[in-house]
């Protein structure tokens, strides 16, 4: 992250939720001042604001897909940009006050999320206990530990937080289940590109204009730029207007991507620049080649090349 680094976070609170352990991750956020927010709305207003220099807020779960009120607060408000993503498993465990069998539990404190992603290991292994919804897997393992139910679903961070006894561990039924968080800060200098890199962005396309979603994934295919992810959220002015949130391979740094921005700005209604950032590997996998012909010194080539023809270099 170019410039001063972050020292005050922000973060999807309570504390003991997958937010905070995804910010834990960080460097930077381990040794700065960590603050959690009752929302993702007030967790970016406080960056927007300056009452904190960066933000940690989920975007999207491998089994439940997109946050939409993230993709809201993205696409509206003062610019704020994403400088990294954190991607961190989601693993459930089951957790009590003391070592209890799991015949003996009668209730369970669970955020509807967690509920929810654990619910075939729940019918199979405690088809009697009532499961209670809560407000967060924090306020799960607190309302465990204090005897309000026999046991909660929580994250990890929530069991020695709360002096919690393991009674299952891993036991979501998606045992390869993710979460993608953003750091989001207000808008400032980009970082260089590494090679490995992602560009999103917010885009708002004509309702009346024919073929227009065609003509901005084609501002990219035509340019070699691998879109990765693609999300479609209402307006709220009139039914059938969207905007559409957007994960490319590449960098604004990239002579294709610059091309491909300069494109969608020629023919959407709005283009909001989210960020590019360094693309959070989950194995040790190589980037995506780009076609022949289609790579960032190709761009550059054909560039120089124009130049040398309108100068009249003509070889």
């Amino acid at each position: 992250m170019p410039g001063t680094p972050p020292t005050r976070f922000v973060y999807l609170g309570p504390e003991g939720t997958f937010t905070e352990a995804a910010l834990r991750t960080l460097p930077a956020a381990e040794r700065g001042l960590r603050t959690p927010a009752r929302s993702v709305p007030e967790a970016l207003e406080a960056v927007r604001s300056g009452d904190a220099d960066a933000a940690l807020v989920p975007l999207e779960n491998s089994v439940g897909g997109a946050i939409p009120v993230t993709l809201d607060e993205l696409a509206t408000g003062s610019p704020l940009v994403i400088t990294r993503e954190v991607v961190i498993p989601v693993e459930f465990r089951l957790a009590a006050r003391d070592l209890i069998p799991l015949a003996r539990i009668r209730t369970v404190a669970a955020h509807p999320q967690a509920s929810a992603q654990c619910r075939n290991w729940l019918l199979a292994h405690l088809p009697d206990a009532t499961v209670v919804d809560v407000l967060s897997n924090a306020t799960a393992a607190i309302a465990a530990a204090a005897g309000e139910y026999d046991a909660a679903l929580c994250a990890p961070i929530g069991v020695p937080r709360n002096g919690l006894t393991v009674l299952a561990d891993k036991v979501a039924d998606h045992a390869d289940a993710v979460t993608r968080f953003a750091l989001l800060t207000r808008p400032g200098p980009v970082g260089e590109p590494t090679g490995d890199d992602v560009t999103s962005l917010a885009v708002s396309i004509r309702h009346d204009q024919v073929g227009a979603l065609l003509a901005v994934l084609t501002e990219l295919s035509v340019r070699g730029i691998n879109l990765s992810r693609i999300e479609s959220r209402p307006t709220g002015e009139q039914l059938g207007t969207y905007v559409f949130f957007l994960d490319c391979t590449g960098h604004v740094a990239e002579t294709r991507m610059g091309e491909a921005l300069q494109g969608l700005r020629r023919i959407c209604a709005e283009v909001r620049f989210l960020g590019s950032y360094p693309r959070h590997r989950l194995t040790r996998e190589d980037p995506v080649p780009s076609p022949p012909g289609l790579s960032d010194s190709d761009f550059a080539d054909s560039a120089a090349w124009l130049s040398r023809l309108r100068a009249g270099e003509i070889h």
